[in-house]
């Protein structure tokens, strides 16, 4: 899809666009010549001419989509010209993997670095609404239930709810585990195990190590949990901050006008109406909630549909979603992070509302003088409670 219809997009190059996902299985390929050597198998030299080899090459990315129709999957032309390029090396790459092995780990490194990015943006929201919810704690605003005017509560409530959704997808994502996997033809890891007997063990273990990223006994080629896991916990943090933005587009409509985005040169004009600014952040943001969750579902299909040693297409319907997912998720962080940080907050507007609907808002206390202020119950103590618990999960 073009870029030009993801507003944003740059925000997160580098994430699953082809180049990443060609440098990825790179990657994988030369720290598996490392573990041959482990394992017995290739020389300290040949894994230095794969690396040496996969450093300088030279890839036509359309042409290697054109093969990549061939095989079914980017790998087996990959590998095709790693070897090539490899020259009396080429016996060191991929050997005693499949296909599965090199592309499921490339997108389990890509998985990590988007999630790593993402997080330092969470981050970034977080300290913001933590500061939002100290110092806004008393600061009077009208709550809204089933879109109607409720009971006082205050702006800092507001943003520690926000706060509080933040810091639950920081833990899943610090909660995430990212495995390597090594399974070779069928899962049996067969041709290594014949080829290097006791030392066919070592190299699962080298190249989670060459990699960073974790070892697992058993390969997973239909067992799809690594990738559900991430999705979902991508998805929590899009709903997160899909909660945030929707509320900021209501409050700043401008019938309400408690909070306002900031301002930026050239964004949120309008093609026909110059005195427009359009809180483009968070549409954009909010837009992005709404579509990851089909994202994360089309993993799970995709895991519920994987059959035999090898799926059958719910493998390769895995890929593009996962990538999408991928690049929202680490576009809408950028972009709710500059959001948070530039809102503007009017809170004396809102405690006029609150003040104008003070009989509509203390109608379950009963007959007595209408405050406001004094109704308010744990929420000042509630906000502290969500910026202890942010602060501690930061850490």
């Amino acid at each position: 899809m073009s870029g030009l219809l993801r507003p944003g997009a740059h925000r997160a190059v580098g994430v699953a666009d082809d180049g990443a996902v060609l440098a990825a299985l790179l990657r994988v390929e030369v720290a598996w010549a490392r573990a041959l050597v482990a394992a017995g198998i290739a020389t300290d030299a040949e894994a230095a001419k794969v690396a040496e080899a996969a450093a300088g090459l030279d890839v036509d990315v359309a042409g290697l989509t054109v093969a990549a129709e061939a095989a079914g999957n980017p790998v087996v032309p990959v590998v095709t010209l790693l070897r090539e390029a490899a020259g009396d090396a080429a016996a060191a790459v991929h050997k005693g993997l499949t296909s599965q092995d090199v592309l499921d780990t490339a997108l389990v490194l890509l998985a990590r670095d988007a999630v790593t990015r993402l997080r330092a943006d969470l981050v970034v929201t977080g300290d913001r609404l933590a500061d939002l919810a100290r110092t806004h704690r008393d600061d009077v605003a009208v709550a809204r239930t089933l879109t109607q005017w409720a009971v006082p509560t205050t702006f800092g409530l507001r943003a520690a709810e926000w706060l509080a959704g933040v810091t639950d997808a920081v833990r899943l994502l610090d909660g995430l585990t990212f495995p390597v996997e090594y399974g070779g033809a069928a899962g049996t890891r067969a041709l290594l195990a014949d080829l290097a007997g006791p030392g066919a063990g070592a190299a699962a273990a080298v190249l989670a190590g060459e990699l960073g990223l974790a070892h697992v006994d058993l390969p997973w080629h239909t067992r799809r949990t690594a990738v559900t896991t991430i999705g979902d916990a991508l998805v929590t943090a899009t709903d997160a901050l899909g909660v945030v933005a929707s509320d900021v587009l209501l409050l700043g409509r401008p019938e309400v006008a408690e909070v306002r985005e900031g301002a930026a040169p050239g964004r949120g004009g309008s093609s026909t109406m110059p005195h427009k600014q359009n809180p483009v952040l968070s549409v954009l943001v909010r837009s992005a909630a709404l579509q990851a969750p089909g994202l994360a579902a089309a993993l799970h299909l995709a895991a519920a549909g994987a059959v035999d040693e090898r799926p059958d297409g719910a493998w390769h319907a895995e890929w593009p979603a996962l990538a999408r997912l991928l690049e929202l998720t680490v576009a809408g962080g950028s972009q709710a992070a500059e959001l948070v940080v530039g809102l503007q907050v009017d809170t004396a507007a809102m405690a006029r509302r609150a003040e104008a609907a003070s009989d509509a808002l203390l109608a379950e206390r009963g007959p007595g003088e209408p405050d406001v202020r004094g109704y308010l119950g744990d929420a000042p103590a509630l906000a502290d409670a969500a910026v202890a618990a942010w602060e501690a999960q930061r850490a």
